[in-house]
């Protein structure tokens, strides 16, 4: 199966959850806004959803799946399904141990999280606290949720470990519908909502993993030399392969401490920059690595130079207009896609200014999701947590910094300062990742080709011009009815990608070098 088949597929199935998230989000904004209860399951949901990515999405995938491939190449399947065994068994004890603490200490992860609404929103903690109890119920399920994804990516399975984000979404957009007035303080539907999620992703696992004969069989197995390689590159890239949600997570906690709506603001404008991060990003992250590690452990530095040349490529192709036109469109897009009910124009406004802020920073978001893999494929994790260490005090000062300028000039919206510190340490860390491939001579100064990136953009700007006259002669977006929105909004993206689809033939670009690659 070729690079760009497996990564349309894993595409295919992302988009459709990220247009599933897009309704739960939109649901969500118009049931309960931008209210210190919005704010209150924003930040609670943030707590096991940052533990998904650390310990299943983050580390335990990037550790997991080069040494899986290694045995799988090697090695006969009754090793192949002992070390799936006893990894099991192992990381899920670890994970149970971790979640009864959390459990345990839920009052005070809260405090940790949102100190000042002890003081300043006493009326919240209370529930607050029930909504984490029942949300962290999520981490350890969604952890044998990524092992199993990860073994089914390994035998080129992509379809299902894509398509089971959508089951969330559907969970938590059922609840809202049916579960809201059943409870006194309606939010906490969405609770429940994640735990029933939790339950029903990992058993649509289940048949395919007794198809290839791999159901785990839960054994502890931390002697396993095998496993300890695994568990010796999780505890550094714990913190490598999570550095932008660790800087998230940061800004929320900052947030905490802002006006009102100031987390709902964030998380609105983070779900559009996580769309084009998941559709494409991830999915080309999650393609690679398998391949990536084999040309490594062969020793095929050709191809494996090969392999990066065309995800970066990639890459700067879906992330250069994504960026510039929700640039352009920020406000369009936020309004169409949340303002309604408890959802308020002023509301559409403070999102759309930190939407803007993030998305000057998408490439490189996109980008370091691409040179991840050329680390980890090396099982060299040390020189990621490097690079991430510096980003993230960074992310913390410029937090600080750009709030505090935003706060000197009376600027309204403070939460963007907190976008922008998040975008500038994210350049900060694909300079980084990329300087430090090219002194270990990982990959040579060409990988990048800098003429096909000039064309990109010069498509991009003329893409932009086109959008902005058409949005001018379109009017007032509030104005305009709901449906007229998503037509308007429609009519615009068709003309995008007409615009830059067709100034990229006029400057001759092979679309056929971004298909072909095996």
């Amino acid at each position: 199966m070729s690079l760009f088949k497996s990564t349309a597929i894993v595409s295919l199935f992302t988009f459709l959850s990220r247009i599933s998230g897009f309704i739960r989000d939109i649901l969500m904004a118009g049931f309960f806004g931008a209210t210190a209860w919005a704010d209150a399951f924003l930040v609670v949901f943030k707590i096991p959803n940052f533990m998904r990515r650390l310990f299943a999405e983050g580390s335990f995938a990037l550790a997991f799946v080069p040494v899986l491939n290694e045995i799988k190449a090697n090695q006969s399947k009754q090793e192949l399904k002992l070390f799936i065994d006893k990894v099991a068994g192992s990381l899920f004890a670890i994970v149970l141990i971790v979640w009864m603490l959390m459990e345990l200490f839920a009052p005070q992860i809260l405090s940790l999280f949102a100190h000042s609404w002890f003081e300043q929103r006493p009326e919240v903690i209370d529930g607050s606290i029930d909504m984490l109890r029942m949300t962290l119920f999520y981490f350890p399920l969604i952890t044998l949720v990524s092992l199993a994804g990860g073994i089914l990516n390994t035998h080129k399975k992509f379809a299902i470990p894509a398509a089971t984000p959508i089951l969330l979404n559907v969970s938590l957009i059922a609840c809202m519908f049916y579960l809201r007035d059943s409870f006194d303080i309606p939010v906490k539907s969405l609770a429940v909502g994640v735990l029933i999620a939790g339950v029903v992703q990992l058993m649509v696992q289940v048949p395919s993993l007794l198809k290839l004969g791999l159901l785990p069989n839960f054994k502890l197995g931390y002697k396993d030399s095998k496993v300890q390689k695994v568990m010796k590159l999780m505890v550094p890239t714990l913190f490598g392969s999570s550095i932008a949600q660790i800087n998230l997570l940061i800004d929320t906690i900052i947030a905490t401490h802002l006006v009102t709506g100031s987390v709902a603001f964030l998380y609105y404008s983070e779900r559009l920059l996580e769309f084009p991060l998941g559709v494409f990003a991830i999915a080309i992250s999650t393609v690679i690595l398998p391949t990536l590690s084999r040309q490594y452990a062969k020793n095929n530095q050709q191809d494996f130079v090969k392999t990066m040349r065309w995800a970066l490529n990639l890459g700067f192709f879906i992330a250069i207009p994504a960026a510039v036109a929700l640039i352009v469109m920020a406000n369009e897009v936020v309004t169409t896609l949340f303002q309604r009910g408890e959802f308020s124009e002023s509301n559409s406004q403070m999102t759309a200014l930190s939407l803007m802020a993030y998305m000057l920073a998408l490439p490189a978001f996109i980008i370091n999701k691409i040179l991840l893999p050329a680390y980890y494929s090396r099982k060299d994790t040390k020189s990621p947590v490097k690079i991430g260490i510096v980003a993230m005090l960074s992310n913390i000062v410029l937090n600080f910094l750009f709030v505090g300028i935003l706060i000197y000039f009376d600027f309204v919206a403070l939460h963007v300062g907190l976008a922008l510190a998040s975008a500038v340490s994210g350049w900060m860390q694909t300079f980084m990742l990329y300087n430090g491939l090219k002194k270990k001579s990982i990959i040579p100064t060409g990988v990048i080709q800098w003429p096909f990136v000039s064309k990109l953009i010069l498509a991009s700007a003329i893409m932009a011009a086109s959008i902005f006259l058409l949005l001018n002669s379109l009017g007032s977006w509030s104005v305009q009815t709901g449906t007229m929105r998503f037509v308007y909004l429609l009519l615009c993206i068709v003309l995008g990608v007409v615009v830059y689809f067709g100034s990229l033939g006029l400057l001759k670009i092979k679309f056929k070098d971004l298909l072909v690659h095996k």
